[in-house]
């Protein structure tokens, strides 16, 4: 990355704006002309200080930035980006909006499927998603050169906010019906903004005592501010929904008694997939261990990096080793830096190129200084005489042929064991979902994985109840999550309108 200030990069965008103007004043822009026009890098803070600091990374685009941006798309008729996006924004056409300079017309084009642009423009995986699809990036033969749709999401999202513009979705007439959606996170959020919309009276219960639940507790401030998340979830308050904080269903109450006690025509499970995974090896019980659940939450939600102002307790380390290759492995190294960590190892037993991470997240950990130990799986942990980590002792592999998921699997080289000094390690290998809803809801199907069986609609095997996100998924992403919040609050919608085939269920 050029780390080129955002001053210099909308300087540089101003420039190629100005030819574009001119050139499409004589005539339309061509395929060819578009697919000339360069990417629009992101502007980011400086690696050096940001490595130490909360604020966010990723600045924003420029309005020039943008507009160059939006000037890449071709508008495909076949618009491939649409069916490769979970809810199916309207990409070609909010994209046309930004090229016309109406911006707040392409925030609530997106808003039509999609009530957080703000948070998913920062955070979803577009470049697995709707920007595999890019015609522009297949015709320049680079996935990195795809229209860059999430950071244009973004723009509209936080333009939209800092003007004051921001306008609730229309709400149907009331229905006189109730839907109790538990959890607030993204497909708990997309399932009341849909109920809400259709007239019904929408509560959210949610466990913690801040709603938003992975957006707010597992990613850090550095990625997605909580103010931004805040401000999304606002807009549902607006639209009528009622949060009700520290109500864990399965404990506070069961989904039954807000069935049959509190009278709520039709309940929504989306709690999310918060059972952290560990490795099953020796020295996981040493004091200086964390799961990346616990100690994520304990730095966002519980602001332990704030300590002037918050008396969260945090463990320090000096020297860490993160266990895991995913966005919530570089959450947890990028964090730890800024914890006060001098040193942070990433441990993954694949290559950089199997890292199920974000390119773009995976290169900001690396620019901090985050030191990549690659082709590495730890044996056991070791400790001192008073049981603190001290070392973690890592194998060597190789990688061999493609496994279930079609990358190499890694395979183990024996005799290679080393030890790598560390005083923290941080296990960051995904979640598994948590038991309680199982423990406490008789009659509901689960996995073998403990996760809940829904049909095509997000049913599950109990009537009035449905399910989705990361408690069917496992540990999935934002997006997805809310593409199965979309289906399950259509599917309660059509219930509660009386459709007969789901009533019979």
């Amino acid at each position: 990355m050029s780390h080129k200030t955002k001053e210099e990069l909308g300087a540089e965008a101003s420039a190629i704006w100005a030819g574009l103007k001119e050139k499409s004043a004589a005539k339309a822009l061509s395929p060819k002309d578009r697919l000339a026009i360069p990417p629009q890098e992101m502007p980011a803070r400086d690696p050096v200080r940001r490595a130490r600091e909360m604020d966010e990374v990723a600045l924003g685009y420029t309005e020039e930035q943008a507009r160059v941006e939006a000037e890449r798309c071709l508008g495909c008729k076949n618009q491939p980006c649409v069916a490769a996006c979970p809810v199916n924004v309207p990409i070609r056409d909010f994209i046309a909006r930004v090229q016309a300079g109406d911006f707040k017309g392409g925030v609530d084009a997106i808003k039509e499927t999609n009530l957080l642009p703000a948070i998913c423009g920062r955070v979803c995986p577009q470049e697995r998603q709707c920007q595999s699809a890019c015609t522009v990036g297949k015709s320049l033969g680079a996935a990195d050169k795809a229209v860059a749709i999430g950071r244009l999401e973004r723009f509209v999202a936080d333009w939209e906010r800092d003007n004051g513009m921001v306008t609730p979705p229309a709400v149907g007439p009331e229905t006189g019906k109730r839907v109790a959606v538990i959890g607030s996170g993204p497909a708990g959020l997309t399932v009341a903004a849909d109920a809400r919309r259709a007239g019904h009276d929408v509560t959210v219960f949610e466990a913690f005592h801040k709603t938003g639940g992975v957006m707010v507790y597992g990613i850090p401030e550095f990625r997605l501010p909580k103010a931004i998340v805040a401000k999304e979830t606002e807009a549902l308050k607006e639209m009528g929904v009622t949060f009700r904080t520290n109500f864990l269903v399965g404990r506070t109450g069961t989904i039954d008694e807000l069935l049959d006690r509190e009278g709520f025509d039709a309940a929504f499970i989306g709690t999310g997939a918060g059972l952290p995974k560990f490795m099953d090896i020796e020295g996981e019980s040493l004091i200086g261990v964390f799961s990346a659940n616990e100690y994520l939450t304990r730095a966002n939600l519980m602001r332990a990096y704030d300590r002037d102002r918050a008396a969260t307790p945090m463990y320090e380390a000096k020297t860490v080793a993160v266990v895991g290759g995913g966005n919530v492995a570089m959450d947890a190294a990028r964090m730890a830096l800024r914890l006060g960590a001098g040193k942070v190892y990433c441990v993954y037993r694949r290559t950089r190129d199997e890292m199920p991470a974000r390119a773009e997240e995976i290169g900001h950990a690396e620019e901090e200084g985050v030191e990549f130990r690659f082709l590495r799986n730890p044996t056991r942990i070791l400790g001192d005489e008073a049981g603190r980590v001290r070392a973690v002792e890592l194998l060597e592999y190789q990688l061999g042929e493609p496994d279930a998921s079609g990358r190499r699997s890694p395979v183990a080289i024996a005799g290679t064991e080393r030890e790598l000094p560390v005083d923290a390690v941080i296990v960051a290998l995904g979640n598994e979902s948590n038991p309680l809803m199982k423990q406490t809801t008789e009659g509901l199907d689960v996995t073998k994985r403990g996760n809940i069986v829904v049909d095509g609609n997000q049913k599950t095997s109990l009537k009035k109840v449905w399910a989705g996100g990361d408690i069917v998924l496992g540990a999935a992403t934002v997006i997805l999550a809310m593409g199965e919040g979309r289906k399950a609050a259509a599917s309660i919608n059509a219930y509660l309108a009386g459709d007969e085939d789901l009533k019979a269920d």
